[in-house]
């Protein structure tokens, strides 16, 4: 399990307005306690009666189903981080630009792992949706990328 913490003050930013900072609290909630610390029971808890939908074709709708897929992903490379570089947020919808990796090696080094851009809208606290949009930065990732992108789980579309 990851002890990584998410310092939501370092991405911080003057000019959200108090809406839109309670959005962002919510989202990092959601990737500190689903990409960053893997405690799936925690995220069921505080999310799983929202209404979610998934654009990310290789995950099921709702929360269950980015459960499902983070836990699979933990499992299988134990080592994955889930690094938040940048946050960005515009009414409703949270942006975070990050950089993934599956071994602790490839930590901290941009020419490993994935750059992500996960987006969630944010509705009364509850994460609502999600889109992304993930560049493999190695060959290893790609070649993963190829293996796992032709699995469709919803029929949402990815807009």
């Amino acid at each position: 399990m990851q002890t990584i913490g998410l310092d939501l003050k370092a991405h911080q930013r003057d000019h959200w307005t108090a809406g839109e900072k309670a959005n962002v609290e919510a989202a990092a909630e959601f990737v500190q306690l689903l990409m960053i610390d893997h405690n799936f029971e925690a995220v069921r808890s505080r999310f799983g009666g929202n209404h979610y939908v998934q654009h990310n074709r290789n995950m099921s709708d709702g929360i269950a189903g980015v459960i499902e897929y983070v836990d699979r992903l933990v499992r299988r490379y134990p080592d994955y981080t889930y690094d938040v570089k940048h946050i960005s947020v515009d009414g409703d919808l949270v942006t975070f630009h990050s950089h993934a990796t599956l071994r602790r090696k490839d930590r901290g080094d941009d020419r490993q792992g994935f750059n992500i851009f996960d987006t969630w809208r944010v509705v009364d606290g509850k994460i609502v949706e999600h889109w992304d949009a993930l560049q493999p930065l190695n060959s290893f990732m790609r070649f993963y990328a190829w293996m796992v992108g032709g699995s469709i789980r919803n029929t949402n579309g990815v807009f």
